[in-house]
């Protein structure tokens, strides 16, 4: 495949839908993970040869999938992907849930500069104490039965779940199917042809037990 060329800031807004003042924001967010990645890793560096797209459009796309969701959670979010970028596009209560120190930092500052209000749950997954959440989303994060292990104490029956995933989707879902029910709908990427967004409700482990929301 022949690879394509870096997207811009403007090209990315239009296919968002956001106004200048929130690509701004986003700017300000791709300019803060470009310097602080000179001094940690906080992303593969070849993404940052397209950041826009790897980035921006691959996190913000989530929103359109969950339109009037107000309590979002994303978990193992890294510098802010899918979360902070949503927050920035006006996700008002987003929960960003990371465990590494170093990243938990870059969230803040990404927080302050950006003017961006969110939680910081500077945890694990399995120790975070989460309100009712409408959406969890995760990128990159783990195989689909996996996240639904660590996504599913903090689910409760109208909570949904978008999950950005690649080309190992089927095989994940095959095995998935073995320990979950759930409905799904897998929805095509914006920024990856290849890639995907697994959208999941009404999870119930195989031995019917309900998913359990914490309080």
């Amino acid at each position: 495949m022949t690879p394509l060329r870096p997207m811009s800031p403007n090209e990315c807004g239009a296919l968002l839908g956001v106004s200048r003042e929130t690509l701004d924001r986003l700017r300000q967010w791709v300019d803060l993970l470009e310097l602080w990645q000179q001094r940690i890793n906080l992303v593969a560096a070849s993404t940052l040869l397209d950041p826009w797209r790897r980035h921006v459009l691959d996190g913000g796309q989530i929103l359109r999938h969950a339109h009037g969701a107000e309590v979002w959670a994303d978990l193992g979010t890294g510098p802010g992907v899918p979360g902070m970028i949503l927050a920035i596009m006006g996700v008002r209560q987003m929960h960003l849930v990371e465990s590494d120190q170093r990243k938990v930092a870059f969230l803040r500052e990404a927080a302050r500069i950006t003017g961006t209000e969110v939680e910081i749950h500077a945890v694990r997954i399995e120790q975070a104490r989460l309100p009712k959440l409408d959406v969890v989303t995760a990128r990159a994060l783990a195989p689909l039965g996996k996240l639904l292990d660590l996504a599913a104490p903090h689910m409760n029956g109208d909570t949904i779940a978008l999950f950005a995933k690649g080309q190992a989707l089927p095989t994940e879902l095959t095995d998935a199917a073995r320990h979950w029910h759930m409905r799904q709908d897998v929805l095509p990427s914006l920024s990856d042809p290849r890639g995907n967004i697994l959208r999941v409700c009404e999870v119930v482990r195989v031995d019917g037990r309900r998913v359990q929301e914490r309080a």
